[in-house]
């Protein structure tokens, strides 16, 4: 189990990193030598997740998990090194279809994409 949702366990993306960013208040600037002047304010994480085929019931649990403007997941951190919680919030999702099975009448979704940003 790589993800928790709001404390649910969800289906194991196949494709899965973190980004660690660096947030800097609105008077970060360079000087007249060109060095950087900075006031970190904080670090953030951004998770890139990309899930394989799924059917309609197991893309609808997980865009369902992140149908609130805000929810925690828990995941391992690389830079913890170990598996922490956070609150994050969701962009866009991008959900190509990827056939349907006229024999079982059910559609079939092809890598559900989605980036999980901390809040």
């Amino acid at each position: 189990m790589i993800l928790k949702i709001n404390g649910v366990a969800i289906k194991d993306p196949f494709s899965f990193s973190v980004d660690i960013m660096d947030l800097d208040s609105e008077d970060a600037t360079r000087n007249a030598q060109g060095d950087l002047i900075r006031d970190r304010i904080a670090v953030k994480r951004k998770l890139f997740c990309q899930w394989p085929p799924l059917k309609d019931s197991e893309i609808s649990t997980l865009l369902q998990a992140v149908k609130n403007p805000f929810f925690t997941v828990e995941y391992p951190d690389p830079m913890e090194g170990e598996r922490v919680t956070k609150t994050f919030y969701v962009s866009n999702r991008t959900v190509p279809m990827y056939c349907y099975d006229s024999a079982k009448g059910i559609y079939l979704w092809e890598s559900l994409s989605m980036n999980f940003i901390e809040r």
